[in-house]
């Protein structure tokens, strides 16, 4: 089988902030399979600044997987644990090289009968008029779950731009769920909480920074607010530590990137653990191409969850890939009859 991969440079179409910093590209890397006139296509969506295989031999990495593609897969995944995008890539190649359509490889309702996986709708960080255009546009689109960046603009402007959402829309009209990116301070996480808790949220994603174990554990035991660990995850490759983890936090929800925690695998054992201590969990996707997010979408519609999941990141850029996602009415949808298989297997493969 022959491998081979190509960097790709995703341009954001506005400019998206988080407590992070302002976001205007994001680099990717596609991983393309050929075996007797088939071909296979996987995205490894690291991403820089925040991917735990964000290191300066990732490329290094990737010319080692061409050479060993033909390797056990097993095997393959465990010398790829500390590179969780690579794993996810191989994945989503694999599968795809396998499947009559190189794009299709999870059975579903929504793959088949265009059944929608309901998505929540993406606020980013900005000043409070361009917020507040994102908010009044996501209402406005169908989108019935909400989910606001903050941390990066004054609190008290914060809590009045979702004060304006509730005001007009009861937590039975519109789900708001907000992401701190670990913007709060230990000492004052809990403060905020309480007057965010007044807001009737769903949740919070990673209050405090990833990696304060105590601070987070007293967290999640007083919170008036659930609390979803996600920053939290990354880095944390092997089941046993995933467990203690889970066992030692006890958050009220996990969120899982499968890009950044280890693909379908290592979000699988993430499920596992959670279901075991009756933790809930959602899936979201870590802006990546069409490529991966269509391989997030057909193996989220397996899963069963209920919930509001995230990924209603493809429409974020000027030059993403042809896709049959398509975001309607707060939902995902896969248009089977949408031409465009050719076009992309032209133009990344040949």
């Amino acid at each position: 089988m022959k491998a081979s991969y190509k960097k790709y440079i995703l341009n954001f179409k506005n400019p998206s902030g988080t407590s992070r910093g302002t976001l205007v590209t994001k680099e990717t890397w596609f991983l393309i399979l050929e075996e007797k006139g088939k071909y296979g296509i996987g995205e490894c969506g690291m991403f820089k600044g925040l991917s735990y295989d964000d290191v300066p031999d990732y490329e290094k990495k990737l010319k080692w997987l061409l050479e060993h593609i033909d390797s056990d897969t097993d095997w393959l995944l465990e010398e790829l644990r500390n590179y969780p995008s690579i794993q996810f890539g191989l994945e989503q190649a694999l599968l795809s090289i396998k499947s009559k359509n190189p794009f299709e490889f999870f059975d579903s309702p929504f793959l088949n009968q265009e059944r929608p996986i309901l998505i929540n709708g993406l606020v980013w960080m900005g000043d409070e008029a361009f917020m507040h255009r994102q908010i009044q546009e996501k209402i406005k689109t169908g989108f019935t779950c909400i989910k606001m960046k903050i941390g990066a603009l004054d609190f008290e402007k914060e809590l009045k731009l979702l004060h304006f959402i509730r005001k007009n829309y009861s937590k039975e009209d519109i789900e708001l769920r907000v992401d701190a990116n670990g913007a709060f301070s230990p000492e004052l996480a809990l403060e905020k909480l309480k007057r965010l808790a007044e807001l009737d949220l769903h949740s919070i994603e990673q209050p405090i920074r990833q990696g304060f174990i105590h601070e987070m554990k007293k967290l999640c035991e007083q919170t008036p607010l659930p609390i979803a660990l996600d920053e939290e995850l990354i880095g944390v490759l092997h089941v046993t530590e995933k467990e203690k983890l889970l066992q030692t936090i006890r958050p009220q929800y996990i969120i899982l990137k499968p890009s950044l925690v280890g693909g379908f695998k290592g979000s699988g054992e993430w499920i596992t653990l959670a279901d075991k201590y009756g933790i809930g969990w959602w899936i979201t996707s870590a802006l990546e191409s069409n490529i991966g997010l269509n391989a997030i979408a057909q193996w989220t519609a397996t899963l069963n969850n209920e919930m509001h999941q995230g990924l209603g990141t493809g429409s974020l850029f000027t030059n993403n890939l042809e896709s049959p996602l398509t975001v309607r009415n707060g939902g995902l949808y896969y248009d089977k009859n949408k031409n465009w298989k050719e076009n992309l297997i032209k133009e990344l493969c040949i």
